[in-house]
């Protein structure tokens, strides 16, 4: 009888998902540090320049954290001055995320990023987006329900 084999990590698509992940994060590293941002604290922002004015829930649900994570990344965030924190005045557990105008101007300063990573993919816009969508539906197969 044949013993059950274990695919080594690069025939995994699960590593290669998690190592597409960490390269990608990699790739940002350099378009953000002049900007003075991390890759998730980059997100956070992205999410309020889509939508100012949300609540941290809202800005969790866009981005798939739980508050306890995003709490502190928010934090930091303020400390730098892009983003100020309210409690909604109506339900003292929410609190509100504004941009700051520090932090409407750098949206202008990283306007460039999404572009400069898409060349460093050497993806077509069209390929991008639909790899993008690929692996969004992919994401919502393996979410539980």
């Amino acid at each position: 009888m044949d013993k059950p084999t274990c695919l080594p990590p690069p025939q995994m698509l699960c590593f290669a998902l998690y190592s597409a992940g960490h390269a990608m994060q990699a790739a940002y590293k350099p378009l953000l540090d002049p900007l003075g941002l991390t890759y998730p604290q980059y997100l956070a922002l992205a999410a309020l320049w889509d939508r100012d004015g949300q609540t941290v829930g809202q800005i969790g649900s866009t981005l798939l954290l739980d508050s306890n994570t995003l709490t502190p990344l928010l934090k930091r965030l303020e400390q730098g001055g892009w983003i100020a924190r309210q409690r909604n005045t109506g339900d003292e557990r929410q609190v509100r995320i504004t941009l700051t105008e520090a932090g409407r101007a750098l949206q202008e300063k990283a306007a460039s990023v999404p572009l400069c990573f898409l060349d460093q993919t050497g993806l077509a816009p069209d390929q991008a987006a639909a790899l993008r969508d690929s692996l969004l539906a992919l994401r919502d197969r393996l979410r539980p329900r």
